[in-house]
């Protein structure tokens, strides 16, 4: 594959990675809503974003001094362990919706059990890119329905612009997280999506990411964006315009895809205004305007990322997907007050 063809290659697999948390997210807004997933009492408390921040904050620490420690498969079963309960939240869902006709309601969720049993079995034994891929997208778009139900608008815009501000911060200030990415990149677990530069790539075979990432210290890496997955954001690739194309894969972390998605899932909750005739999913204007402003923001991202230019993923990000959120809010017919949860 010549470069032209293996940057577009590596960018639209990043949009179908992204899309697929997103899209993935408004199909779980109903279901987890009629299954009571709602993990507070009040999602229009803006509180709620300030107690997630610190959660976020308490895990980085202790990822940190587990790995300090040499406890780094404690960290990979707990990864797995989540992994599995998301994967069962989701399945619990659609495998009962699809197959139940077929087969009746209790093999269909006995089915739901062992296919979230067998996403943690191909982690724990095999967790080659396409699974990590696989996972974190099954993960991402968990995830991102159940905090989108249960943040409110204020909420999640709240939670959106501080976990800009840390992840800025954390990249091209105190770079705290340069140690953490390193290590929850080498456990292979779904903390990251994996987007292969060349055909042969393998995951598993490449080993240890420090030869990666040492070469880069002062690029990004944010960790913990997605509760309890940490975040490793795309790699920025070497210092030259071919340093990005150089390399066989790009790791985009999760959380990069998961918090925007947030604001999407949250549009799509509580906003009570016409919804688009969109088959299985959920979605408005304001959410669709999320949405794109997600992927506008990381096509500008994925430019730096092939320039090969230090950065941090987040406030393009979650920037994209306010901003879209907002024109859409306005186009929709809603005041400003209204959008932002007022």
């Amino acid at each position: 594959m010549n470069d032209r063809t293996r940057v577009l290659v590596a960018v639209g697999t990043t949009v179908l990675l992204f899309l697929g948390v997103q899209l993935g997210a408004l199909a779980l807004i109903d279901p987890f809503t009629e299954s009571g997933r709602q993990a507070v009492e009040d999602p229009q408390n803006p509180t709620n974003s300030i107690l997630y921040f610190g959660v976020m904050l308490v895990a980085t620490g202790l990822m940190l001094a587990a790995f300090k420690y040499d406890l780094e498969w404690l960290i990979r079963l707990l990864i797995v362990g989540v992994s599995v309960m998301i994967s069962w939240y989701v399945f619990v869902e659609l495998v009962p919706a699809l197959l139940a006709p077929l087969v009746g309601s209790g093999v269909a969720d006995a089915l739901a059990i062992v296919a979230a049993l067998a996403v943690g079995a191909a982690l724990w034994v095999y967790p080659e890119w396409y699974v990590i891929d696989a996972t974190g997208v099954v993960m991402g778009a968990g995830a991102a329905a159940l905090f989108g139900i249960s943040f409110g608008l204020l909420p999640a815009l709240l939670l959106l612009a501080v976990l800009a501000v840390y992840d800025a911060i954390s990249v091209y200030g105190t770079e705290h997280m340069l140690d953490l990415a390193e290590g929850v990149m080498d456990l292979k677990i779904p903390v990251v999506l994996v987007v292969p530069m060349t055909l042969s790539y393998s995951y598993l075979a490449a080993g240890s990411t420090d030869d990666v990432l040492e070469d880069d210290r002062d690029a990004e890496a944010s960790a913990a964006d997605g509760g309890t997955e940490p975040d490793t954001n795309v790699d920025s690739g070497a210092d030259t315009d071919q340093g990005a194309l150089e390399r066989d894969a790009l790791f985009i972390g999760l959380g990069d895809a998961v918090i925007p998605s947030i604001l999407v899932a949250s549009a799509a909750a509580f906003l009570e205004i016409e919804t688009l005739s969109v088959p299985l999913i959920a979605l408005n204007l304001p959410a669709l305007g999320a949405l794109v402003g997600t992927i506008a923001g990381l096509l500008v991202l994925m430019y730096m990322v092939l320039k090969g230019r230090p950065h941090a993923g987040l406030p393009l990000l979650n920037g994209g997907a306010i901003g879209g959120y907002l024109l859409g809010a306005l186009a929709s017919g809603l005041s400003i007050a209204t959008a932002l949860g007022f």
